[in-house]
Order: C-alpha cells, then sequence, then structure tokens
C-alpha cells in the first residue's frame, strides 16, 4: 500500500459529503413506473470486521505458521462507486477505496485465511487507492427485456435477454467470474478465505485484490459464457502489475447454465471455469532438486510457465436468496502459488438461509464446510522446510485442511430517507481449522468474528 494517504481525518466528513452527493444524483431518477436510473450514480459501503483467535497447541512454530498464542485481528474498508451511464448500454465507473487492518498471524498459516478483506501488506494506517476503474458496454440482440436492478458497480435499467457485454479496466474478477449468491461476499457472507470463490482458482490480482484487462460475455436466456485476459503481478503476490498481456497474464473462461432440475424456487445452476496463468513462477520440483536435500526456495528457480486449473459450482435455489451450493476445484499443483492462496485442491458445499421463520426475513445466516488439500510436490516443499507465500511451518505432517465457518447477519433499522438512506447490518460467527496449514502437529484453531457493515 505505499504511496497512499492516511485517511482518518477525512473519512467522517467524506461520507457525510457522499450522502449529499447520493441525493443530489438520485434526484435525477425520472417519474413513471418503477423507478427509472438516472444517467449519475453514487453508492458507498464501509465494513468493519473485528476477529479473536484463542491459543492453539503447537509443538513448533515457522516462519509462516499459524501463531500458538491468542490473537486479535481487524479490518476496516471503505469503498466509493462514483458511475455514469454514457450512451446507450455504456457505462463508466471509479471506486476510490481505503483501507487497513492488523491480520491473524501476519496472514500466513492456513490455506483458508480467516478474513476475505484483509489485504497482502495490510497497514495500521488507513490508506486510500483507486480500487476499480473499468468502461462496460452491453449491447441488446432480441428476446424478452429484462431490469436490471441498480447496485454497487451497476447503473442499472433494461436490457435484452440475449446480450453481449464487453468489460474493460480494472476490476476484481471475483466481480464477474463465478457469481455465487450466497458464498462471494466477505462483507456480508462468509468471510474465509476458502468461500471467496474456487479455492484453487489463482486467479490473477495484485496483493489488493484487483487486476487490469478485459472481457467479453455473452448472455441468453438460461445460460452464458464469458471469458478474458487480465494482468497479472510482475512479482509472487506483489502489489504492481506486469502490463505487458503478452508476457504474463491470467487467462478465464467461464459457462453457465440452468439445469432441467427445479425446485419451488427455481432451477439448479451450474457454471464450470477453466483458467491458465503464465507467470514467472517456481516450481516446487525445480526448487527441491536445486536444494539438493537442503532447504528449497521457490524464489531461486522462477522462470516464465504455466498454470492451470478448473473449478466447478453447483447452486440449489431454496427461496428468496436463500440456497444451497456445492464448489469443486483443482489445479496442477506444480508451480507456487502466484496471487490467491494455496490450495491445490477444494471441495467445500454451503447454505445461506434468512431470518422469515422468526419473523426476520431480511436477516441472513449461513453455513459452509471446505475440505482443502495440496499436490504431492507442494507437500513435498513445505516438509523440507521450504516456504510459500502464505504457508510455511518448517516441517509438516501432512493433512487436509477442514474448514468449517458459521455466521449470522442481523439487519437494522435504516438510516435516513429517500436517498439519504443508510442500510445497516451487524454479523456474529465462527471458524473452527482442523489442521491449519495442512499440518497434523497444529490446531485446531478457533476464529470467532463479529462484523459491521453499512452502505447506501
Amino acid at each position: 500500500m505505499a504511496g497512499g494517504c492516511k485517511l482518518r481525518a477525512a473519512v467522517p466528513l467524506g461520507i457525510a459529503g457522499v450522502l449529499l452527493l447520493a441525493g443530489a444524483c438520485r434526484a435525477q431518477e425520472a417519474p413513471g413506473p418503477g423507478p427509472q436510473p438516472g444517467p449519475l450514480a453514487l453508492h458507498g459501503q464501509a465494513t468493519w470486521i473485528r476477529q479473536l483467535k484463542p491459543s492453539l497447541d503447537a509443538p513448533y512454530t515457522g516462519p509462516h505458521s499459524l501463531q500458538p498464542q491468542r490473537e486479535w485481528s481487524y479490518s476496516f474498508t471503505t469503498t466509493l462507486d462514483l458511475g455514469a451511464r454514457l450512451w446507450k448500454g455504456a457505462q463508466v465507473h471509479v471506486n476510490p477505496e481505503g483501507a487497513e487492518g492488523l491480520p491473524l498471524s501476519r496472514l500466513t498459516g492456513a490455506g483458508g485465511i480467516s478474513n476475505g478483506e484483509l489485504q497482502r501488506g495490510s497497514s495500521l494506517q488507513l490508506r486510500s487507492y483507486r480500487a476499480r476503474m473499468f468502461l462496460q458496454q452491453r449491447i441488446d440482440l432480441d428476446g424478452d427485456t429484462e431490469r436490471i436492478d441498480p447496485g454497487f458497480n451497476e447503473i442499472g435499467g433494461s436490457a435484452s435477454q440475449r446480450r453481449w457485454t464487453f468489460t474493460a479496466g480494472t476490476i476484481s474478477l471475483l466481480d464477474f467470474f463465478d457469481p455465487n449468491p450466497y458464498a462471494k461476499d466477505p462483507r456480508e457472507q462468509f468471510t474465509n478465505w476458502a468461500f471467496l470463490t474456487h479455492g484453487a482458482w489463482d486467479y490473477a490480482a495484485d496483493a489488493r485484490g484487483y487486476t487490469s484487462g478485459a472481457m467479453a460475455e455473452y448472455r441468453a436466456s438460461g445460460w452464458a459464457v464469458r471469458a478474458g485476459r487480465f494482468m497479472q503481478p510482475r512479482q509472487s503476490n506483489g502489489l504492481q502489475l506486469e502490463h505487458d498481456l503478452a508476457r504474463q497474464h491470467g487467462d478465464q473462461a467461464e459457462v453457465e447454465a440452468d439445469l432441467p432440475w427445479r425446485t419451488a424456487a427455481g432451477p439448479l445452476r451450474a457454471r464450470a471455469l477453466v483458467f491458465r496463468n503464465r507467470v514467472d513462477g517456481g516450481r516446487f520440483a525445480d526448487a527441491i532438486a536445486m536444494a539438493a536435500g537442503g532447504v528449497p526456495d521457490v524464489a531461486a528457480v522462477r522462470r516464465l510457465q504455466s498454470k492451470s486449473g478448473w473449478g466447478l459450482t453447483l447452486e440449489v435455489p431454496l427461496g428468496d436468496d436463500e440456497g444451497l451450493f456445492l464448489r469443486a476445484s483443482r489445479n496442477d499443483g506444480a508451480v507456487e502459488t502466484y496471487a490467491f492462496t494455496e490450495i491445490d485442491r477444494q471441495l467445500a458445499v454451503g447454505s445461506q438461509f434468512s431470518g422469515a421463520r422468526w419473523g426476520r426475513a431480511r436477516d441472513r445466516w449461513g453455513v459452509a464446510y471446505a475440505v482443502d488439500a495440496l499436490s504431492q510436490p507442494h507437500r513435498d516443499y513445505l516438509a523440507l522446510g521450504g516456504q510459500g507465500a502464505f504457508l510455511g511451518d518448517g516441517r509438516l505432517r501432512y493433512g487436509t485442511e477442514r474448514i468449517l465457518e458459521a455466521y449470522y447477519r442481523w439487519v437494522l433499522p435504516d438510516v435516513g430517507r429517500g436517498a439519504l438512506q443508510l442500510r445497516n447490518a451487524v454479523s456474529a460467527g465462527v471458524q473452527h481449522l482442523v489442521n491449519p496449514g495442512y499440518n497434523r502437529d497444529r490446531g485446531p484453531a478457533q476464529v470467532w468474528m463479529v462484523r459491521w457493515h453499512g452502505e447506501f
């Protein structure tokens, strides 16, 4: 986060100014049947997460271990979405963002890291940067027209069910790929990295989670296909992106479709993703061979090479914003983790439900379980004392990492009226990690969480 500016004194004034601007922007909505989005949009969010990890059993501790002592952690992020409609089907968005935080164990010691709002290189000072800046163009074809609701990074309006959408600029790939409605957003759903997306998808991103490039999507009634090429960091888990897309890049393609089976809430939906990264990375086998019985180091054998994998998702709708999900993913496991987390194989299942059964229809709660695994070369590397981006106990008695997470989100009364309406929710949750860092000599670990999220 070097080069950012401190925002502590500016945040309260900034939020107040943003609320006033939101009223001005939304006042442009035209009358008629249903709200018609105007040419400008302004949204904002802030999220605070506090986590506690009690002490855990660990006979030894390495440089990248989950620490055995009791630890507190926190994160705070605040984001604005400044959007404008340019011409028919076109919109542009810019997201200024600020973040600060203190991670557990320096953000190491597990494949499934406990807080998806924390960044690599998190700082105790609130620092600002530009998160997203992108242009999107929809091209209507034929078919029925459907309404697109306005929201964060979406002006809203209407479009034909059959259409092309082109997006270019700086985004998070998780905004567009694997759009699982039940496990995607650490600001309101599960916070563990294992449930943000496919654990084995080493998706292109800088140390803050953003990348630049372009993608296209074709959507028709009941199915869609999307693909894109995006920048990789110049160095593993680094902040600076490599702008030469011919040299280093992340390619991904995904197809999704409604299945012929249905519940009362709608059809089951399946999604398949494939990816191939071209990165300056080290192979575990090369590092072990070079060490010749000593401690291997992937940084010493980095060269330009490819890493590939796949992910599958199944969604089962059960009601309004309620459902079940299943994810399975795998990468080749030969090359070091480059941009996401150290998971080579994963199977994850989970659910999201509302509190309607006890008169709290806007509340949400969820339970999810993930089994994470490493490839054999990755295990051998860590067992010999090698250090990864997030793992490295100095030795390893391997076991699959298993994560159980549950949360409940209470929706609070809205503050303000009309355009000046701030929506708030607080959450409580817990995570149980068995074999953190894939090491049977460590843990289990518990992580308790409280969270506040506000948006307009």
